[in-house]
């Protein structure tokens, strides 16, 4: 069951990965980039545990774990440079 499902969740996946990339690059304004460059972090991480469920290797969800850390660290630094006009007080 796992693996008729697996190439239906890649394609949606890739897809959303494909529309935040659109949005990172048409994006309006600098809030909407950053959103989408989050977005764009979420799918990749989703897309690589699925790549691990898929080939039976734990390595992916090691990559996926320091993806999501550095997403956060970045969206985190991107944000308050936004606000403050910094990141380092």
């Amino acid at each position: 069951m796992l693996m008729t499902v697996l190439p239906f969740a890649f394609a949606l996946v890739s897809l959303a990965l494909l529309l935040s990339f659109v949005r990172l690059v048409k994006g309006p304004d600098v809030p909407d980039r950053i959103l989408a460059l989050d977005t764009l972090y979420i799918n990749a991480i989703a897309l690589l545990i699925l790549l691990g469920l898929y080939l039976g290797s734990s390595l992916y969800f090691e990559a996926a774990l320091l993806i999501a850390v550095m997403g956060f660290v970045g969206t985190v630094a991107l944000s308050k440079y936004l606000l403050r006009g910094d990141i380092m007080e």
